[in-house]
């Protein structure tokens, strides 16, 4: 019963953490569905695995970072939260001087994608800084855990894609992802390096190296 309670709850910090960090990407996939609709490029077949190839690049990116960061001692790697923490602030300072104005930097990249190539690239180069949240968060849960975040993502690219495609012919919920994803992904980001910090326990060894 402890396992099966365990394993919930990896697979619910798994969901967030991948709807907290994808927010963007999710306007970005419904751009794509849009532009699949009205002149049939790309192709959905395209999008699907472009998505797929992308997210799979960044976690491939996460993981190898995590690896090289073995070198790191364990008592000191929450320390590694600091940087989300930081894009986080960063992001949310922005936020708030761009309060009430929509952004629209990524759709006219978007319509002119086609084929799995570009897709993946532009999922890859959206997601960039989500490496920044992964790799900590993959270095300090070990690799039991990483799997099962592996698998749960694999999931909710599907979903994603999906509810991408049920977006791109509903004008109101898109709407208000692209009103307010500004602010929950730079929030997530805070919410999850301060996450890494507070569990690894980093704090405590600060106080006594300062003593």
């Amino acid at each position: 019963m402890v396992v099966v309670e365990h394993l919930l709850a990896e697979v619910v910090v798994a969901v967030g953490v991948f709807a907290g960090t994808n927010v963007d990407d999710l306007v970005i996939l419904t751009v794509l569905f849009l532009a699949s609709r009205a002149s049939g490029r790309p192709k959905v077949s395209e999008i699907w695995v472009g998505q797929y190839v992308g997210i799979a690049t960044l976690l491939a990116a996460s993981s190898g970072a995590a690896l090289g960061m073995m070198l790191v001692p364990d008592e000191w790697i929450g320390l590694l939260g600091l940087v989300p923490v930081a894009l986080g602030t960063w992001g949310m300072m922005k936020a708030v001087r761009a309060h009430r104005r929509r952004e629209h930097e990524s759709e006219p990249a978007a319509t002119a994608v086609s084929g799995v190539l570009s897709v993946a690239v532009l999922t890859i180069a959206n997601g960039a800084d989500n490496v920044s949240v992964y790799t900590p968060m993959f270095r300090t849960i070990g690799l039991p855990q990483s799997a099962v975040t592996a698998a749960v993502f694999v999931v909710m690219i599907a979903g994603w894609c999906a509810a991408g495609s049920w977006l791109s012919s509903h004008k109101r919920p898109i709407a208000l992802v692209e009103r307010y994803g500004h602010w929950l992904v730079p929030a997530v980001f805070i919410v999850v390096g301060v996450f890494i910090v507070i569990d690894s326990g980093v704090a405590e060894h600060l106080a006594r190296a300062l003593r």
